[in-house]
C-alpha cells in the first residue's frame, strides 16, 4: 500500500492510499515510503492547508466505516473552515437527531482526520469535546486556530465532561 510521511505543525503525519484513493491519515512517521500521484497531491494540499492557503480538500477518499459513520463523515466535510458544529448538529445532519453520542464515536473512528475535519466538531456551548488525534485537544485547538477559530481548552473553562 503506498504511503508517505510529512512533517506538519501538528507533528509527523502519514498518508495511506489504496486504489488511487486516500484511505487513512495517521500521526507518526514511516521509514519505508512509496509515493503515488494521489499521495503527492494530498501532500501538496495539506501543505497549502497548514500554510493558510487552502480551507478544504479536493481528494479522492475511501473511508471504511458503517453507513452511519460515513453519513457523519460526509456531514463533517460540509462544515465550512473557520466554523464549528456540535455533535448534536451532526447527528441531525446524518439523519439521526438523537445519536449525538454515536457522532462522538464516529469522530473518534475517523480514519482520515484533518482532511475529514473532525476537529471542527465541538460539544454544546462551544466546549471543545474530544479529539483522538495525536496531542488530543491541543492538536484540535491548533487545527482550529489555523482556520481562525479560537476555541478554549478544558483547562480554560474548568473541568468539563468530554
Amino acid at each position: 500500500m503506498p504511503q508517505i510521511s510529512i512533517n506538519s505543525p501538528v507533528g509527523a503525519l502519514t498518508l495511506f492510499e489504496f486504489d488511487d484513493k486516500i484511505v487513512a491519515l495517521e500521526w507518526g512517521y514511516v521509514e519505508d515510503m512509496e509515493t503515488s500521484p494521489v499521495l503527492e497531491e494530498a501532500k501538496k494540499q495539506l501543505a497549502d492547508y497548514f500554510a493558510g492557503k487552502r480551507t478544504d480538500f479536493d481528494l479522492p477518499l475511501d473511508a471504511e466505516g458503517t453507513d452511519f459513520q460515513k453519513a457523519v463523515w460526509d456531514a463533517m466535510r460540509k462544515i465550512p473552515a473557520g466554523t464549528t458544529a456540535t455533535y448534536k448538529e451532526l447527528a441531525e445532519a446524518a439523519g439521526s437527531p438523537k445519536a449525538f453520542q454515536s457522532v462522538g464515536t464516529a469522530c473518534g473512528d475517523n480514519p482520515i482526520p484533518i482532511i475529514i475535519p473532525c476537529h471542527r466538531v465541538v460539544a454544546s456551548g462551544d466546549k471543545p469535546g474530544g479529539y483522538s488525534g495525536d496531542g488530543g485537544l491541543e492538536t484540535k485547538r491548533m487545527l482550529l486556530k489555523i482556520e481562525g477559530v479560537d476555541l478554549p481548552l478544558e483547562s480554560d473553562q474548568g473541568d468539563l465532561p468530554l
